[in-house]
């Protein structure tokens, strides 16, 4: 990330405070001008915390829906932000197949075609070697799967699931499959699966299990509190036996001076909860009326709900700076800038925008024909789509003349 020092450090403070659970019941307030890193900074957070830690990304507009009330809206929201990380002990038969033996028999409604009715398979490791016979399910999945000799694959024991892990043969072409080295130890071996799911998708689950009516109605959008509960006590349980810990994840809520009193009043007690995210604001607003009120407030929001902010600033980028990101993303789109049209597009990004500087590389890249955009280019391009204070006051003209 470019510029933003202060912000980032600022942001580094708060990443050591969520770690140390002295966040907990608090947020993060971040008030700068568009475009000047705000999301960027919400992101770096998530990612500081971990890589599995959940970041959901709302707008403060997105809540108000004819479908599905504001407050479920949110508690959706907020649980999509909620993960957790479940840790499970399994057998499984693990190795490259050596041999594999595909059994068939005549289709029992039809004599003409042959199914899979059983398989025997040789698996292999560095220190072992097992013949496994097996039924139908397993042989239909190894066949679906493409399975050959040389792929190293897991079979579940006791469910009889079968997954690929990659091959030990070097392969090209268009299905190439994920070289990898022969397995260690046993065949059959306990092996701990660790993967992370969101209190969302564990409600939905149990809600798509809950009943004839959701059956023959659909489930619905919204998801009964009941469920919720339920869900919340089975996860805890599951924390007490050591089978799952939570990952309090990130929801960042954009343009929150697009909230109500309703919503913030929500968000106020959801963030005391014990199972709550880090909650991120942003705005670009200064004094404005909170909405659904004719009171006016910092940043459009409650003061109840502020004190619970910590306020981080971002300024606008400087023109060294917006060299730096207008650089880097002509790198990522594949656009070759010679130094006067990068010098350029450096001003333009100052006077106007960043974003309208970045705006203008595709438009220019177009205009040179996929060679070396020069400043011409950009002088072209700027002709074509005006910036906010161009388009102002071309309107605030045509205006002036029709009086």
């Amino acid at each position: 990330m470019v510029g933003q020092v202060k912000a980032r450090e600022a942001a580094g403070i708060a990443v050591k405070l969520i770690k140390q659970g002295k966040l907990a019941g608090k947020g993060i307030l971040l008030v700068g001008p568009t475009g000047s890193g705000k999301t960027a900074i919400a992101m770096g957070i998530a990612k500081e915390l971990g890589e599995d830690v959940p970041f959901v990304q709302i707008s403060g507009s997105e809540i108000y829906s004819a479908e599905m009330k504001k407050t479920e809206f949110l508690k959706q929201a907020l649980r999509r932000a909620i993960g957790v990380r479940i840790s499970e002990e399994r057998k499984v038969y693990e190795g490259m197949v050596e041999k594999m033996e595909v059994r068939k028999t005549r289709h029992p409604f039809n004599p003409y075609i042959e199914i899979p009715e059983s398989v025997i398979i040789t698996l292999k490791t560095k220190d072992d070697k097992k013949t496994i016979r097996a039924g139908r399910e397993i042989a239909y999945q190894l066949l679906e799967l493409g399975i050959e000799e040389g792929d190293v694959i897991q079979i579940d024991a006791e469910t009889g699931r079968v997954s690929r892990v990659g091959t030990t043969k070097e392969e090209e072409g268009l299905f190439f499959r994920r070289k990898v080295e022969l397995p260690t130890g046993p065949v059959l071996k306990i092996k701990e699966f660790t993967y992370t799911v969101t209190l969302h998708d564990l409600d939905i689950v149990n809600a798509r299990a809950g009943g004839i009516f959701s059956l023959i109605f659909g489930g619905g959008m919204e998801i009964n509190d009941e469920i919720r509960e339920r869900v919340d006590q089975t996860v805890k349980q599951w924390i007490e036996e050591g089978k799952a810990t939570l990952v309090p994840g990130v929801l960042f809520i954009d343009e929150c001076h697009m909230l109500d009193i309703e919503a913030f009043s929500f968000l106020a007690r959801a963030m005391e909860n014990e199972l709550a995210p880090i909650l991120i604001l942003a705005t670009n607003r200064g004094m404005t009326k909170i909405r659904g009120t004719d009171i006016e407030a910092p940043h459009g929001i409650p003061l109840d709900m502020l004190d619970r902010l910590l306020i981080i600033n971002t300024e606008p980028y400087k023109k060294d700076e917006i060299r730096e990101i207008v650089k880097i993303r002509a790198r990522e789109e594949g656009i070759e800038l010679s130094e006067e049209a990068l010098e350029y597009l450096a001003e333009l990004g100052e006077k106007t925008s960043l974003r309208y500087a970045v705006q203008l590389l595709a438009p220019a890249s177009i205009l040179a024909g996929g060679k070396r955009v020069e400043k011409e280019h950009i002088e072209k391009a700027k002709e074509y789509f005006a910036d906010v204070k161009r388009s102002i006051a071309f309107v605030e003209k045509l205006e002036g003349m029709l009086k």
